[in-house]
């Protein structure tokens, strides 16, 4: 039986504080990497998405091979994107494109996110990323999932918080999302896109009141459903998800051992 998005209220956005404040407690660094190669992988590609939560348009993910000498990274405060601003992911974002081993980013679009339903959209894309590099790795390290990939892999919960790898696709996703959203802006101005990136802010979901869905709208989604009553509903979010350009969808806690798991 289909379930609908649940609307953010204040639960939910206290619930999204309490883990942003946690989550800058987080050391992002190359451990995880270094734990990998001390098994012997060499090429180590972070894989993350972003745009899960969102209302409007792909979701993205991007897969990165980074060097083992990452240092310039780290002092640049390379972490997950969204605890960074914009000046900072886009001068990472040209940092890791120039000392990538290699990188490739792949998007899946609204109307396939409506089909299969917006997490197995989110592991296609990341598929799709890894599927492009240039260079074939022999490890990949990802935000608390797996894809279906025959290479090695390692579930890391938090991961874009904690490690260099993930944290540098969640950033090369990220700048490319939103500097798609802007492209969007410009055909579809009527709903705030620059701003809001397609989430469910309340400037989005007035703009959706007010001018309905466009093609490009994620018609599985509750807010959208309450301006378009012919949409189909699939999935449940957290309204936290919705808010926010928070992509961990999974149930992990503090008790979930370990954090690094192949």
């Amino acid at each position: 039986m289909a379930t609908l998005f649940s609307i953010p209220n204040p639960t939910g956005l206290a619930k999204a504080t309490a883990k942003q404040k946690m989550l800058k407690q987080l050391i992002c660094s190359n451990a995880p990497e270094e734990a990998l190669r001390y098994h012997g992988y060499r090429l180590i590609a972070g894989v993350d998405e972003v745009g899960r939560g969102a209302l409007f348009g792909p979701v993205v993910a991007a897969a990165v091979i980074l060097p083992e000498k990452t240092g310039i990274l780290s002092r640049m405060g390379l972490t997950d994107s969204k605890q960074l601003d914009r000046d900072q992911r886009e001068k990472l974002d040209r940092k890791i494109r120039s000392i990538a081993l290699a990188f490739a980013v792949a998007e899946v679009d609204a109307a396939t996110i409506d089909r299969i339903n917006i997490y197995q959209a989110s592991r296609l894309a990341m598929l799709l990323a890894v599927n492009q590099l240039t260079v074939q790795p022999d490890h990949l390290i990802l935000d608390a999932m797996l894809i279906d990939h025959p290479c090695a892999q390692t579930k890391l919960y938090y991961g874009d918080a904690l490690c260099l790898s993930i944290a540098a696709a969640s950033v090369v996703a990220k700048v490319y999302r939103d500097a798609l959203m802007r492209d969007f802006d410009k055909l579809h101005p009527q709903y705030g896109l620059a701003a809001h990136k397609g989430y469910a802010t309340p400037e989005h979901r007035r703009a959706l009141t007010e001018h309905g869905p466009c093609e490009l709208h994620r018609r599985s989604f509750a807010p959208v459903l309450a301006a378009d009553p012919n949409a189909i509903l699939d999935e449940t979010l957290d309204s936290a998800d919705l808010l926010f350009d928070d992509d961990f969808l999974n149930t992990a806690t503090v008790a979930d051992p370990p954090l690094l798991q192949p």
